[in-house]
């Protein structure tokens, strides 16, 4: 089959793909290597992807896709979906699918296809669909062949290429030819693509093709960076693109966020003018502009809850803050918007963000300027620096970023422009969690203990939400977390979530029975009840990815421990010292008297990047601390 183009300067070329549509295929899963099964839940057989960009407000996108399924877990592999709203329609798509020899099963033509709203959960309303496959396979391994295409008016996201983009999925081989009118400033940037097969075929002015062959399925390994550091891709763009209507510009992220700001929010942040009397009147005598700003914060998340809306410019023009404002709702970008709105009332500048939202840390790709991004907040001036606030988050403290957001690089939209700056970055020694607390071991083994438990940084991030705990819930997460206290039972827990300060308290009283293990006249348990590490580090042989470890904390404990009075200490664990490239662990058991100990405990994890070859001293590292968190006291029976 072949496609014509015609572009502004009246050139026409022709796009041949006839291996597509040649003689038929042969589709039978006996025919694939040994290599390519080896580790594979699933095998591409063929990913082709031909785009074509006829002008910058047209785009066509047509996609080839070949998947043999090995076995249940492979099914996902398959990919045989498309997103679409009424600017970008679905032209065509079908899916057939081959039994083991490669003989035709099923024809699913559109109409049996599943059609679906592409959002859920606290979503109001959404213009965008998804379309796909629901085949429920009789046996493996099976064939399926997908081919759909898509057309759209929007340049402005031109997909990214990934012949690989999950573990346990070898690829045979995968195919993009992408062609444009050299006028709208194509760009393209490459990752990893020298670790893999993978060739650039065609770098002419108006197109290019990538071909990838015989990726063998990767091993998922523990800690790894994130596959879009690890796998190879490819990003697009243009700078001359076109948004639902709206034409812009990317060639600078200074241009790019003058743009933004200029077509896409303006108009938007208009609110009713007993809004802004209302909010003139709650900041009240206050000048401080960020004591303003933590008064204006509060009120939006006592009066507002997020949904999520999909609608306007691809889902990026946020909602009107004045809509906002009368019916208590919005996405990530309403909300910050209507913040903003809120905050320029009261006479405090703010700048929306937008960034990559994920507990795994993403950056903007600085060095490439488009489309990028999932998520907005709100930056504040302080000084030298922003505040930066959540607005989606109706608990979340005032500046606070947790996981979320943290320590990445994300785009700040000024009227003047784009501007790539960093969120904040919760320092090592900050992700704390200090415990102080008593137990006691009674005669026949039994405990009874309590507990203060502070967290801070990262680790706020990870327990300030225990306070909406149902009983039931509240049971079962400490149950998990003290896991190697046997029999445990929780008798009474309190929280204090001070947020000025971003701490969280847990004062915890607990009690289990045989604790200690008791023997004809001797007595034996682990002197580290409250917080010893449980997290294994698998053993993985020839490994090939880097270490990450993406944040890093500190565990300070302090537990002072009641001996049963009838005993005395035969054996006291030794006092331990580490230090290395990961860390440092050091506890420190001392006599108070003859039925008193304290013991002290500090654990200070590093974050970093690691290579391949420390992954082996970073599991040993590991398994010293938590041999040492083991350790047990011996008491004879006097």
């Amino acid at each position: 089959m072949t496609y014509k183009f015609v572009f502004s300067v009246s050139i026409i070329f022709l796009f041949t793909t006839t291996f597509l549509f040649a003689q038929k295929s042969d589709y039978s899963a006996l025919t694939l290597s040994d290599s390519l099964k080896e580790n594979a839940n699933a095998v591409v057989r063929l990913n082709q992807i031909d785009i074509v960009i006829a002008s910058q407000r047209s785009m066509n996108i047509k996609n080839k896709r070949v998947v043999t399924v090995l076995n249940k877990n492979g099914f996902d592999a398959v990919e045989a979906y498309e997103n679409y709203d009424k600017s970008s329609p679905v032209k065509n798509i079908l899916a057939t699918v081959y039994d083991a020899f490669g003989k035709e099963i099923k024809k699913i033509k559109r109409s049996d296809f599943r059609d679906v709203s592409a959002v859920s959960g606290s979503t109001l309303f959404s213009e965008s669909r998804y379309i796909y496959l629901d085949y429920t396979p009789i046996q493996y391994p099976f064939t399926v062949v997908f081919e759909s295409e898509t057309e759209t008016s929007n340049t402005a996201f031109i997909p990214q290429w990934m012949p690989l983009n999950d573990y346990a999925v070898s690829i045979e081989k995968s195919i993009l030819n992408i062609s444009y009118p050299s006028n709208l400033g194509f760009k393209y940037k490459e990752f990893n693509s020298s670790n893999f097969n993978i060739k650039k075929a065609i770098d002419t002015s108006t197109r290019l093709s990538f071909e990838a062959t015989k990726i063998l399925a990767q091993k998922e390994e523990t800690a790894s960076p994130s596959i879009s550091i690890l796998f190879p891709r490819v990003m697009m763009g243009l700078e001359l693109f076109h948004l639902e209507g709206v034409d812009g510009t990317a060639k600078t992220w200074k241009e790019f966020g003058k743009w933004y700001s200029e077509k896409i929010l303006q108009g938007t942040t208009d609110l009713p003018e007993e809004t802004k009397v209302k909010m003139k009147a709650l900041v009240g005598t206050e000048t401080d502009p960020i004591k303003k700003a933590q008064i204006i914060y509060k009120y939006v998340q006592e009066k507002s809850r997020y949904v999520n809306i999909s609608i306007g410019i691809g889902g990026w023009k946020p909602m009107l803050a004045s809509d906002v404002d009368r019916l208590g709702y919005g996405d990530c970008k309403a909300l910050s918007n209507y913040t903003k709105a809120l905050l320029t009332a009261v006479d405090v500048p703010s700048y929306n963000v937008i960034l990559y939202g994920n507990p795994r840390k993403r950056d903007i790709e600085t060095d490439f300027v488009s489309m990028q991004g999932n998520h907005m907040i709100l930056a504040v001036p302080d000084k030298d620096k922003y505040v930066f606030l959540e607005c989606t988050s109706q608990v979340d403290p005032f500046g606070y970023q947790g996981t979320f957001t943290d320590d990445r690089n994300v785009l700040l939209i000024k009227p003047e422009g784009g501007e790539i700056v960093r969120t904040k970055i919760y320092e090592d020694s900050g992700n704390a969690q200090v415990s102080k607390g008593t137990y006691s071991i009674a005669e026949n083994g039994d405990l009874s203990g309590k507990i203060g438990i502070v967290s801070e940084g990262s680790q706020y991030n990870q327990k300030f939400n225990n306070e909406k705990f149902s009983p039931t819930e509240m049971e079962k997460f400490y149950k998990d977390y003290w896991s190697t206290i046997n029999n445990l039972k929780i008798k009474k827990v309190t929280f204090k979530n001070d947020t000025e300060k971003i701490s969280f308290t847990e004062n915890a009283e607990i009690s289990a029975v045989n604790y200690g293990n008791v023997s004809t006249n001797k007595m034996m348990f682990a002197v580290n009840a409250f917080n010893p590490l449980t997290q294994s580090v698998k053993r993985i042989r020839n490994r090939k990815n880097p270490l990450e470890i993406q944040r890093g904390s500190i565990d300070i404990d302090e537990i002072e421990i009641a001996l049963p009075v009838n005993f005395s200490i035969e054996f006291l664990p030794g006092n331990v010292e580490i230090n290395g490239k990961f860390g440092e662990y050091k506890t420190e058991i001392t006599k108070k008297d003859n039925n008193n100990i304290i013991y002290k405990r500090k654990f200070f994890l590093k974050k970093g990047l690691y290579t391949n070859k420390e992954y082996d001293e970073f599991r040993l590292f590991m398994e010293q601390i938590s041999r040492n968190d083991n350790a047990k006291i011996i008491l004879t029976k006097s």
